[in-house]
């Protein structure tokens, strides 16, 4: 029998195997149907880690990108502004700890290089690697232990075209790499993958001069990793990926050649079908053999789901398929598929385009994860050099895995001011 090292991480892993053999236990000789609560229905799907936020700037202003000004990471949000970058060139490098209240080396990072080709058109390309720590497994306490490293991973890489003087598009495509199953415990274990593709657009405007000030509108929309569903072995279930549409604005206050504020507003909704209402059984011993469930004599056993749908339409299509019907498949109607959008609010001030700080806000629904979080932060640029820095603040009853982190993003423009677009 395997024994796990009693660390958080194993601790929790360990939780969740158990729980699984409880309720894999159940007795199901004679079952009688109840009436599930409909109230909370999350939309789950494969590798979620590609919707947490890797740069600090956007992280700062409640994980939004598909509009703001372009910046280094505008691969992860947007990668049509890079036909919009005064820069020739640059990269970043960005690290965010995860779950840093329970371990110290969950985390995500990021590596992101763009190039601007001409006047019309650029190139970009990124890693993102999500590392879930080690875990030690042992055999007995005498034993070696063997360490295994659990890891997900994308490579992608974008082509951005400018069609007007104010508007391009852009394609990405993205190479999705899952490693988390165990081999100590499944031999032919293997990684899951897949791939994706983005499809984006984004508008900026000339400047205008209004009364008081110039100002300068934003916009952008995203669909981002529309692709096969993902799964780890030929048996097991096969999961969507986190295919989502973003939809932004902004406004540029541009008061003078010093003083900048910059706001935006951005909403988005997973594509992906919701999760329908299935008749929940209850299966229970029937002590007096009658073939009627007796409140008396006869032992409840635990809740399993069964296979008929009383309200919602079967999630089990294939992901274009997905796409469509997500819009409209909420058991709730349309009011429940005003409740999948979540949406978020940023500012954004700058100083001399040398000294930035930033606020934000995220909103999810309460039966939809019920994510809600303030953040803010602050960036710094020195010639080339960008450093950015964020924080964030849960005001949920529901725990963020980021809450009272700090971090960190560093990026390098390369011909800083070789294009002119202000």
């Amino acid at each position: 029998m395997i024994s796990f090292k009693k660390t958080q991480q194993t601790i929790i892993l360990s939780a969740v195997c158990i729980a699984s053999l409880f309720l894999s236990k159940i007795d199901a000789q004679t079952t009688t149907t109840i009436v599930p609560n409909p109230d909370s229905r999350v939309i789950t799907t494969g590798v979620p880690f590609l919707l947490i936020a890797t740069d600090a700037r956007a992280a700062a202003m409640g994980d939004i990108g598909v509009a703001t000004s372009v910046d280094a990471y505008a691969q992860q949000w947007n990668p049509s502004k890079y036909a919009f970058s005064e820069s020739k060139s640059g990269f970043g490098i960005s690290y965010t700890p995860y779950l840093s209240k329970l371990v110290n080396d969950i985390f995500l990072g990021n590596v992101t290089y763009f190039n601007r080709l001409n006047e019309r058109s650029a190139f970009a390309a990124s890693v993102k690697y999500f590392s879930l720590g080690e875990i030690e497994l042992r055999e007995d306490e005498f034993s070696e232990p063997i360490i295994v490293k659990p890891n997900e991973l994308t490579l992608d890489a974008s082509y951005a075209l400018r069609l007007s003087d104010q508007f391009s598009m852009a394609v990405a495509l993205r190479y999705i790499r899952s490693d988390l199953k165990i081999q100590s415990f499944d031999p032919d274990a293997k990684a899951a993958g897949s791939f994706g593709v983005d499809i984006s657009g984004y508008y900026q405007s000339e400047e205008e001069a209004y009364s008081d000030f110039n100002g300068r509108w934003r916009g952008g929309f995203a669909i981002q990793n529309l692709g096969p569903k993902i799964k780890y072995d030929d048996g097991g279930r096969e999961n969507f990926l986190p295919t989502n549409l973003r939809l932004g604005g902004g406004f540029d206050f541009i008061f003078d050649q010093y003083n900048r504020v910059n706001v935006t507003a951005e909403v988005t909704r997973l594509l992906v079908p919701t999760p329908p209402i299935y008749g929940d059984e209850r299966s229970y011993t029937d002590i007096n053999d009658n073939g009627v469930y007796d409140p008396e004599t006869d032992e409840l056993g635990q809740v399993v789901k069964s296979d008929v749908i009383i309200e919602g339409q079967d999630p089990d299509v294939s992901f274009i398929s997905g796409v469509f019907q997500s819009f409209g498949d909420a058991p709730g109607g349309f009011s429940e598929e005003l409740d999948e959008f979540t949406w978020a609010l940023g500012a954004e001030y700058l100083y001399q385009d040398s000294f930035a700080f930033r606020l934000g806000y995220f909103n999810e629904n309460e039966t939809k994860g019920a994510r809600k979080f303030f953040s803010l932060g602050a960036g710094f640029k020195y010639t080339a050099i960008n450093i950015d820095l964020s924080y964030l603040f849960s005001a949920s009853k529901v725990q963020s895995p980021l809450e009272n982190t700090l971090r960190f993003s560093l990026s390098f423009n390369i011909g800083d001011g070789e294009y002119s677009e202000y």
